[in-house]
This record gives C-alpha cells, structure tokens and sequence, in this order.
C-alpha cells in the first residue's frame, strides 16, 4: 500500500510538471514584470500596422493580399501585426448597429487571424475607435442619442451607460467568435497576442483624467471575465498628466496611471513628432522624439514595470519637404531606442510601424504607408531591426530575469 501511494505520488508530481511545461509552451504571449514572455523565454518583436487587413479580407478575391502582406512581413522577419477588429456603421460594416453583425466581414477576420497563425505572426486586435473613419466612439453615441439618451458630446461613450453597454456588448461578441476556418473562438486562439481597449483612447472633455480611469478600470476586468488567457492593453500614446514631456496639448488620459491599473498587461507609446510638433524642423522634432522614447522606457522600468510596446510611429509623405531619408531617420531612432533597452534587459519589448501597405491597396494609405518593395532603404532598416531583436530573444533565451 505504501508502495502504491509513492507511486501515485510520483504519477501525480509528473502530471503536474508536464502540465507546466505545457502551459509554458501553449503559444500565449505572457507577461512577467517588465518582459514579454512566449513559451518560456523573452519575447522581443518587431511588428507592423495593417488597419485594412479584415476589410480588404471580407472579400474573397482580395484574399491573396492578405496572404501576400504576411508572407511579405514574415520574408523582412516581422513578427506582430496591429490591426482592428471593429467597423461600427456606415459602409461595410462589421457591426451594423448594436449587436448586429455582417458575418461576411467577420469571415474576413478569420482569414486574417488563420493567415498570421500560418506566418507565425502575433496579432494584435483593437476593439473601437476614437476616432470616426470606421464609425468609432461617435457611433456608439449616435446610436444611443437615436434611443433617446441625453448625450451631450462623444465623450460621453466613456460614461453613458447605454453605450458602456453597447460596447461590452461587442467585446464578447468578438472574444466569443468562432472562427469559420480554424474552429477555434478567439479567446481561445494563441495567435493573438492582446486586445486592444481602443485605438488612442481621448477624453479632452475631462483632463483630470478620471474618466479614462474609470473607463479602462471597467472594461479591462469586464474582458478579462471573459478572457483571461490573452495579453490586454488600452491603446493609449503615451501622454502624461500635465507633463512638460508632453506634446502642447492635452487629451485626458495619463501614460503613468491608466497603465498601473491592474488588469492592463503592458504600456504603449505611440510616436508622431510630424503630427504633435507642426511648424518644427526634422531635427527639433528627433529632439523631441528621442527625449519622448527615453522618457517613456525608463517610467515603464521604473514606474508601470509592465513592458513597453511602441505600437505605432511614423513619418508621412504629406509632410511639408518630405524626404525618404526623414522617414528613415525617425524609424532608425525608435528602432535604436528599442534596441538599446531590449539588449540590456529593459522594457522595450519592440515596435509596430504605421504602416504596411500592400501593393493592390495603396489607396487604402494615408501618407504613412510603406510599400516594402518599392522602398529599398527603409525595407533595409526594418529587416535590420527584426535580425538585432531575434539576436536578442536568442541572447536572453532560457534566461530568467529577477526582480532587482
């Protein structure tokens, strides 16, 4: 008998060890304090923008550009793709009205997930707009003031209960999804690395910045109910609260706080020095850019200790004087920020850049798109950065960091 309980003891303690490396090896991006953590070792990516990928993919003969995009991004080792999973209203809709959806533009989004798994390329989804292009918060609001709500200004998407409502709604709707192509729900698929709350969430109604609190706080353990195995940000730039670091202005959320809440896995920046510093010259906007990526590195270290995602960046063809090598110059210092920290051990996990155009959809760009094929010395750049972080991610491999 005591033989038969050792042996079960043994049985029982091998279960449990396989079971942990299983769990260690489920393809699920993890977290551990300042460090992105995929299957057991540190985790560093470069990554691309590619808001149209569920769009153009909800039509069948467009396929092949999906294809094509990740095989593209996967040939220059590009390892994370953001891209949105919501269109509220208007034309080609995802979610035609609260709760309704067109189920052909969500097969577009299984296609697009099915695709990145064959790539080995992480997603990253964005569940609403701030911005109105594909309806975003002031959809939600329009539909909740054609309910009869007192809504006074799109800010109200944060605090209205009715569109609080609308859009939990459309949380689940997405997470629960069952893609058509693998079987798989969303919630369930280790090729999407994290939800996104909202794309540049704003609220210059309240600078206090207590409603994007409260806003994140909610919908963060509201998704976190229904998923617990992915990684979930806010989508925030990476303003401060009344901070001389900031560009000259503010929009009500605060890079520091928002990003201490507890169910939010790690911090992103966004970097527009052409947007946020008009009028500026290149170098004073590098100036800029270099004091804003430094900045944000050392309080995620320091402050947040989540790791840290530059989730976009970029330099647009419209800007006055434009050159190629401009472009190239800011992509080289956000590149060589992230670098620099991930080589050291830092929070700088990687960056995503706005973003790849496909050729067949340049009509989709906005100033920002990079054609990879027809532009030599920034394809160049990019395939650079990919090399130094996989030497990263193979410099730290089996690596356990401490908490010091």
């Amino acid at each position: 008998m005591k033989m038969m309980k050792k042996n079960i003891c043994k049985l029982f303690l091998i279960i449990l060890v396989m079971s942990e490396v299983s769990a260690e090896n489920d393809g699920f991006m993890k977290v551990e304090r300042e460090h992105f953590i995929l299957n057991g070792n540190p985790f560093y990516g470069n990554g691309f923008n590619a808001y149209w990928l569920m769009y153009v993919a909800s039509d069948p003969s467009q396929r092949n550009k999906i294809s094509s995009t990740f095989e593209e991004a996967s040939n220059h080792s590009l390892s994370i793709a953001r891209t949105w999973a919501f269109r509220d209203g208007g034309d080609s809709p995802l979610q035609s009205s609260p709760g309704s959806y067109n189920d052909n533009m969500f097969q577009g989004l299984d296609y697009v997930i099915s695709e990145a798994g064959k790539h080995n390329i992480k997603l990253i989804l964005s569940l609403v707009d701030n911005y109105n292009y594909t309806g975003g918060k002031q959809q939600y609001v329009n539909w909740a003031r054609n309910e009869g709500q007192n809504i006074i200004s799109d800010d109200d998407f944060f605090t209205n209960s009715v569109v609080k409502g609308y859009y939990k709604n459309h949380i689940k709707a997405v997470l629960t999804r069952k893609n058509s192509i693998s079987g798989i729900a969303y919630k369930d698929d280790p090729t999407i690395m994290a939800w996104e709350l909202m794309n540049e969430p704003r609220c210059p109604t309240d600078q206090s910045g207590n409603t994007i609190q409260a806003w994140i706080e909610e919908m963060a353990s509201y998704l976190k109910s229904i998923d617990s195995k992915h990684l979930l940000e806010a989508g925030l730039e990476g303003f401060y609260h009344h901070n001389k670091k900031n560009p000259h202005f503010e929009v009500g959320t605060d890079f520091l706080r928002n990003n201490q809440i507890a169910e939010i896995d790690f911090a992103t920046v966004h970097s527009y020095p052409d947007q946020w510093l008009t009028g500026e010259s290149d170098e004073e906007q590098l100036l800029f850019l270099d004091e804003w990526l430094s900045s944000h590195i050392k309080d995620a270290e320091t402050k947040i200790q989540k790791p840290l995602l530059f989730a976009e960046f970029g330099k647009s063809s419209k800007d006055p004087g434009y050159r190629t090598s401009a472009r190239d110059e800011v992509m080289a210092a956000v590149y060589g920020a992230i670098y620099s920290s991930a080589r050291r051990g830092g929070a700088a996990a990687g960056g995503l850049f706005w973003q790849l155009i496909s050729e067949g959809v340049e009509n989709l760009g906005d100033g920002y798109g990079i054609v990879l094929n027809r532009s030599p010395s920034t394809a160049t750049l990019i395939q650079e950065q990919s090399k130094k972080l996989k030497q990263v991610r193979l410099m730290y491999k089996d690596h356990v960091f401490t908490n010091g």
